[in-house]
């Protein structure tokens, strides 16, 4: 996906994969449509951080009520259009979410708040296919902050770009850096074999896809992506088609799998079943090229 779209390969009639970006399977990680810090969301503002500190350090003094710490003008209206920025970009609103971001004044931030404000500023860049200015704001993040948990999020995030815009192979060291520092989640391994898969190396993403499994056996990026491939290149049609209704039963309601079910539907020869998950998938992504296409295909077939 591309912000929110999720990338795929289409495929021909004869089931030889082709490199684009119409559709999104495999899907890279569902977890990038609401990719947002995984922690609870304090931002404080220098004037009240420095009188916090001043106070737990002077231990007579009395502890003041919260109401008492005063904020300027400035610190107010910042921490207003952050939170609407959040508000915005949680609700998908990516360019209203941008344009507040882009409003916040950060002379008097320190590194952890211009990290935090990067991170936000990035995620929207990369909703709106506007890789080159996203790919400054986490590179921002990472010379920042100190914290494991954003330089992690940051370079998955990094590795998901360079795949995004062609440059699979650097993903794929940024995400063996990753893997080599000791760091695993199904995530990760579906963000490497996803470098693989556009690179056409689907036996190391199928692999990879596994790893993810072992780590989240029910992982419905990893079932989905990996029965997608298995169904589409005819390495095994039948244990494709299991693996994309699980992923179907995990989340029934998401476009790219019930395409993925009826196009491995379709490789199993279930021409009915296929139409009438394909017919869904439109249903729910009419503007999708891929699925239009693969309707198309079925379509033909069952006339």
């Amino acid at each position: 996906m591309a912000g929110n779209q999720q990338n795929r390969s289409g495929a021909s009639r004869s089931g030889v994969l082709k490199n684009d970006t119409l559709g999104g399977k495999p899907v890279i990680n569902e977890q990038f449509e609401s990719q947002a810090p995984n922690k609870v969301w304090k931002w404080e503002f220098p004037h009240t951080s420095t009188k916090n500190k001043q106070r737990q350090s002077t231990e007579t003094e009395p502890i003041k009520a919260p109401n008492t710490i005063q904020k300027t003008d400035e610190d107010v209206l910042s921490e207003n259009r952050l939170k609407k920025g959040m508000r915005l970009y949680r609700i998908k609103r990516w360019e209203n979410a941008l344009e507040e971001f882009q409003l916040v004044e950060t002379e008097h931030f320190n590194n952890e708040e211009r990290a935090e404000l990067a991170y936000y500023l990035g995620l929207c860049y990369t909703k709106l296919d506007r890789f080159d200015e996203a790919l400054q704001c986490f590179e921002q993040v990472l010379a920042l902050s100190n914290s494991p948990l954003w330089t992690y999020q940051c370079r998955l995030i990094l590795a998901y770009i360079y795949i995004v815009t062609g440059r699979a192979a650097m993903a794929e060291n940024e995400l063996n850096d990753l893997e080599a520092g000791g760091l695993e989640s199904a995530m990760l391994y579906n963000t490497l074999a996803y470098a693989e898969y556009v690179q056409k190396n689907y036996l190391a993403a199928i692999e990879w896809y596994e790893k993810a499994l072992d780590i989240e056996k029910d992982n419905p990026t990893a079932l989905n992506s990996m029965g997608y491939i298995l169904a589409d290149t005819g390495m095994d049609t039948q244990k494709g088609l299991r693996l994309c209704r699980k992923a179907v039963e995990k989340n029934s309601q998401n476009a790219a799998y019930l395409d993925s079910l009826g196009w491995a539907s379709y490789r199993c020869g279930k021409l009915t079943d296929a139409r009438n998950w394909l017919r869904r998938a439109q249903e729910l992504a009419p503007q999708e090229k891929e699925i239009k296409e693969h309707l198309r295909i079925v379509s033909e077939e069952t006339v």
